[in-house]
Parts: C-alpha cells; sequence; structure tokens
C-alpha cells in the first residue's frame, strides 16, 4: 500500500513536467460539468449548516464559513454564472476550499464528480459562441465524450473581490531613480483579468509589451522573430493555459539558444510554495503569485535592475 501511495504522489507531481493537469471534476446547479486544478484544492466538505451572512456583499457571496479556524467566503459559483443559485440550506451541498493567489475562498458547488487527467492539449479554448458570457477559460471532454468546462475563477475572483491596480506611491517614487529597460515585455495568459492587471503595472512602469493568451501563438511568434531575443527584456507567463502549460513553454524556450537567456518569470494563481519550486525545476527565473500589482512591479524592477535575490 505505502509503495502505491508513493507511486501516485509522485505520478501527481510529475504532470507539472509532462504537460498535464490533474482536475476535480463537479457539477453545478445546472447539473453540467465544470472542472478546477487539484493543485489549487486545499479540501472538498460538505457545506456546514452554519454560513455566516456579510452585510454589503457580492450576491453570490453566501457568507463564511469556519475552516481551521479562518473565517473563508463562500461563493455560489451557479448563482454567479446567472444559473439556479445552489439550496444549500435544504440539499447536500459541498464547498471547494482552493487558494487562488495567497487567499483562500470557498466554491459552493452541486456535487463533486471525479478526479481526472487530462493533457494540456487535450485542453481547448473555447469559440466565441461557448464563451458568449466570459467566463469559460477552456473546455476538455472525458472518456464518455460529455463535455466539461472549465471556468475563469480569476475573473470570477476579480469581479466579486475586486484589485486595485494602482501602484504604490513609493513604488512610483523609486521609479523617478531608475533608467528601466528600453525593450519589450511579453506577456502570455489566457486569463483576460490576468492580462488587464499585468498591462496596467507594465504602463505605469513605462513598458511597452505585447500580449497573448495562447502558449502556443507566443512560442510562435518567438520563432517567426529574428530580433526576438534583443526585443524582450522579460516574458511575464501564466502556468495554466490550455494547449500548452507555462512550466512545458518555460523548458522550451530555455532549450533555444535564441531566448534561453530571457528572463522567464511565471506568475500564477497556484501560489502554493510547493509550485515555486516547480518553477525553478522547469527552468524559469523567477515565479510570483497573481493579483498582487505592488510585489509585480517590484520584481520587474529589481529584476531589470540588477537588484534581485
Amino acid at each position: 500500500m505505502e509503495k502505491d501511495l508513493f507511486s501516485e504522489v509522485q505520478q501527481r507531481t510529475q504532470l507539472a513536467f509532462s504537460n498535464q493537469i490533474e482536475m476535480l471534476v463537479f457539477t453545478l446547479s445546472d447539473n453540467q460539468m465544470y472542472a478546477i486544478n487539484v493543485f489549487k484544492i486545499i479540501e472538498v466538505l460538505e457545506c456546514p449548516s452554519k454560513v455566516t451572512k456579510l452585510p454589503y456583499a457580492h450576491a453570490a457571496v453566501k457568507g463564511t464559513i469556519d475552516f481551521r479556524g479562518k473565517a473563508v467566503i463562500v461563493i455560489d459559483v451557479s448563482d454567479f454564472l446567472g444559473l439556479v443559485p445552489q439550496d444549500f440550506k435544504n440539499k447536500l451541498s459541498y464547498i471547494i476550499v482552493c487558494e487562488y493567489s495567497t487567499n483562500m475562498q470557498g466554491l459552493l458547488i452541486n456535487m463533486p464528480d471525479t478526479l481526472i487527467t487530462k493533457s494540456w492539449s487535450d485542453i481547448k479554448s473555447p469559440n466565441a459562441v461557448l464563451n458568449n458570457n466570459g467566463y469559460l477559460t477552456a473546455i476538455t471532454y472525458n472518456d464518455k465524450n460529455e463535455m466539461i468546462q472549465l471556468l475563469d475563477i480569476e475573473k470570477m475572483l476579480v469581479e466579486i473581490q475586486g484589485i486595485e491596480t494602482k501602484l504604490a506611491e513609493p513604488i512610483k517614487a523609486d521609479l523617478d531613480h531608475l533608467e528601466l529597460c528600453t525593450h519589450h515585455v511579453l506577456v502570455v495568459d489566457d486569463s483576460k483579468a490576468a492580462r488587464i492587471m499585468i498591462e496596467a503595472v507594465l504602463k505605469q512602469l513605462g513598458f511597452t509589451y505585447e500580449s497573448f493568451d495562447s502558449a502556443y501563438e507566443a512560442l510562435k511568434a518567438l520563432d517567426n522573430d529574428p530580433e526576438a531575443e534583443r526585443r524582450y527584456c522579460m516574458i511575464i507567463c501564466d502556468i495554466e493555459m490550455p494547449g500548452m502549460d507555462g512550466f512545458t513553454f518555460t523548458r522550451m524556450l530555455k532549450t533555444s539558444q535564441k531566448l534561453k537567456d530571457t528572463y522567464i518569470l511565471l506568475h500564477s494563481s497556484m501560489s502554493n510554495p510547493t509550485n515555486e519550486t516547480k518553477a525553478s525545476q522547469a527552468g524559469a527565473n523567477g515565479f510570483i503569485a497573481k493579483f498582487q500589482p505592488d510585489v509585480l512591479a517590484k520584481k520587474i524592477v529589481d529584476v531589470l535592475t540588477g537588484k534581485e535575490g
């Protein structure tokens, strides 16, 4: 049994280096299938009877629960998406306690279903028809050819909790005395909310940039650009992306004679410290959690002025 458990742990750890993702599939009030990366999950539990309401909260925030001595907000994903709200008071419901960008949230769902492992190459970006609500980031299929939807949880959290993109005054004051890189920054992230935040930071720092929502498209552009090595002083890249994940993208760039010395900063909502280790093992030069504009700005300035570390 110990050997089997060890093998399972090893297999899951190696997913980060094989362009694969393990997902928990679950249903919402519409009984359709959705999924979330297991690396973001802390625990799945039955929704407790006591959910403490919060005044003036977003309509999809049903309140808070006590989780290991901490107050964690509970977000009804169905309600947020405009579906029938989850009837957690009268029906057995579940909460996925997860961590996005150093913060814990509870996602209220109908029912957890199963764990599946998929290659990122089997996970596709949705077309305009499927993504008319703006919250669908990718789709894939199970063995029965049933569609599984991956939601843009990052965008959902930004809309519920808000985010301040204006940099702190001390950081902006420091910029007055710095000669920053005059080249472009390349941004790769399938989440529109994340790209908007990164671009806002870069604009305030005075950088020009180019953004891609696909690692494949970014890689193609870099391969076709004979000046890429001199054009880009830094690449800021997400980890979870349809088609090709950030770990694979990083490894491919680090084996390129043209781009191997370009600084790659992995920027992910998977903020668990183990992901920082995986980022380093994949060859990334740095790793920070998403949706922290001041932290991102300081990281960029430190790297490009030689102050990092």
